[in-house]
């Protein structure tokens, strides 16, 4: 083989290998996109339900789990009439009392949990029984429900013992989730550890308001409204 072949072979190899390289940076430059373009649409779906809103106090969604929603409906397996979750957050636990007869409401401030709590009544069949609202709950009336569930947190509870023992009928029943309220006296408890519901009784923290047994507070104490999201539920 003379010089000239052999400089033309060598050429054509580098060339190859040259070909090669591009072609493997093309894929790896492929891949980054893909990757990346995949984590940005899954926090684009992402952050709607795990970020509310922009707050002081940023309450995320931390869905109820099977153990909270199976001690929620155990707590009012004798009651009936109608039910409103307190940042009802994926509404499960709304739909889940209207498979159970109840006619359930959410209140939620991030809507697109509304949105996605209302498909979901929708898909499971129970969307003629539920109804779900982009709402404050310090702005919401409770008179017109005679079951209120509740997953709180403790900045907050002490103020809405206030409000809920002003509005709700004397046969209402409370279910807090994961927190207690802080001076109400439960007439039964569900469960252990993250998983406890406690059970209020109406006529009991209403006569305690009455009789002065409830801390002092009046409806002008009213919390900061940049904690009055709540998607736990």
């Amino acid at each position: 083989m003379s010089q000239q072949e052999l400089l033309l072979d060598s050429e054509r190899s580098n060339g190859a290998v040259t070909e090669k390289r591009r072609s493997r940076s093309r894929l790896g430059l492929v891949a980054t996109g893909v990757v990346g373009g995949s984590l940005v649409a899954l926090y684009a779906v992402a952050a709607p339900f795990v970020a509310p809103a922009l707050r002081k106090v940023c309450l995320p969604f931390v869905p109820a789990t099977t153990a909270q929603v199976g001690n929620v409906l155990n707590v009012l397996r004798t009651r009936s009439g109608t039910l409103v979750d307190i940042g009802s957050g994926d509404g499960r636990i709304v739909i889940a009392a209207a498979k159970c007869g109840f006619q359930a409401s959410g209140l939620e401030l991030n809507p697109w949990l509304v949105w996605y709590s209302r498909y979901k009544a929708w898909r499971e069949g129970v969307h003629r029984s539920t109804s779900f609202h982009i709402s404050d709950l310090w702005k919401a009336s409770f008179a017109q429900y005679s079951n209120v569930v509740i997953f709180g947190v403790p900045q907050m509870m002490d103020q809405l013992e206030l409000k809920l023992a002003s509005e709700l009928p004397s046969s209402a029943k409370v279910v807090a989730c994961r927190f207690p309220f802080p001076t109400w006296v439960p007439e039964s408890t569900e469960g252990e550890g993250i998983d406890t519901v406690w059970v209020y009784d109406a006529k009991t923290f209403q006569s305690d308001l009455h009789s002065g047994k409830t801390r002092n507070m009046s409806l002008e104490d009213k919390p900061d409204p940049h904690t009055r999201s709540l998607s736990v539920s």
